[in-house]
């Protein structure tokens, strides 16, 4: 860590988590390891009592050897967009918490936030709940599904295949440290993932998981054509290609029919 920043372990956790994901992409690692077992004993169970437990219950002793890391996904600065009162553009329909986009936070995330974002915002939305729930009228019934054109699908297994498959091209080529390579990679297996999903979905019984699937396909080529558009690192979003700041920052908020964004 010396190397990457001069204040070491106590740097900022977004780059320490672009130090471990560099070092483990560029060894083809699949985790680094952290050494504590220079300070006395006494002092780690003190300071990190429920990690210490934690961990003997997993087999390791803090005090003794190195333990495997892994950064991991923690916070999504971005979402549906909301009013001061978690409402969407969709009437009733409100959002809050990591789902969400309160323009609170940036384009990092301080320490703790989330936590106060959601209690204040949960109770700005029950307020107006509240409030408006006198006007509130029924909802039309909608029409039943019609199955009588679809069939059960004859390999499931394509859902769970093609949801693992978008876990790992979004961890491996959009996650902590992008560069437009592996941006371009993701965008074309998106693309395939996509069509499959669309033939999947023409053809027999639409399920949950593949709702969700589509969702989330859907949500990823938005992150990855916005994060190509960026040409500049900015908060979370850190790319080799582009490693500085621009002085003046870019629009935040886009949609699928947004012009800038070519499909």
């Amino acid at each position: 860590m010396p190397d990457v920043d001069e204040r070491g372990e106590l740097a900022p956790r977004d780059i320490v988590a672009r130090a471990i994901d560099h070092e483990m992409k560029r060894l083809g690692a699949d985790c680094m390891f952290l050494d504590i077992s220079h300070k006395p004993d006494d002092f780690v169970r003190q300071h990190f009592p429920m990690i210490y437990a934690k961990l003997l219950d997993l087999g390791m002793d803090l005090t003794k050897e190195p333990i495997p890391i892994v950064p991991a996904a923690h916070y999504t600065c971005g979402g549906v967009v909301v009013d001061d009162y978690g409402r969407t553009d969709v009437d009733g329909l409100y959002a809050i918490g990591e789902v969400s986009y309160t323009g609170l936070h940036g384009a990092n995330r301080m320490a703790s936030n989330s936590l106060l974002e959601c209690l204040v915002y949960g109770w700005s939305a029950a307020m107006d709940i509240d409030r408006r729930m006198p006007s509130v009228h029924s909802v039309d019934v909608l029409p039943a599904w019609d199955e009588s054109r679809v069939e059960n699908a004859d390999e499931r297994v394509v859902i769970q295949h093609n949801w693992h498959e978008l876990r790992l091209l979004m961890w491996d080529y959009v996650g902590i440290v992008r560069t437009t390579k592996r941006l371009e990679r993701a965008l074309r297996r998106i693309t395939m993932l996509q069509q499959e999903i669309d033939e999947y979905y023409a053809n027999f019984r639409v399920s949950n998981n593949l709702l969700e699937l589509r969702n989330l396909v859907q949500v990823a080529e938005l992150i990855v054509r916005c994060a190509m558009m960026r040409k500049e690192s900015r908060g979370l979003h850190f790319t080799l290609d582009y490693p500085q700041q621009l002085a003046e920052s870019g629009p935040s908020i886009l949609s699928p029919l947004t012009p800038h964004i070519n499909r």
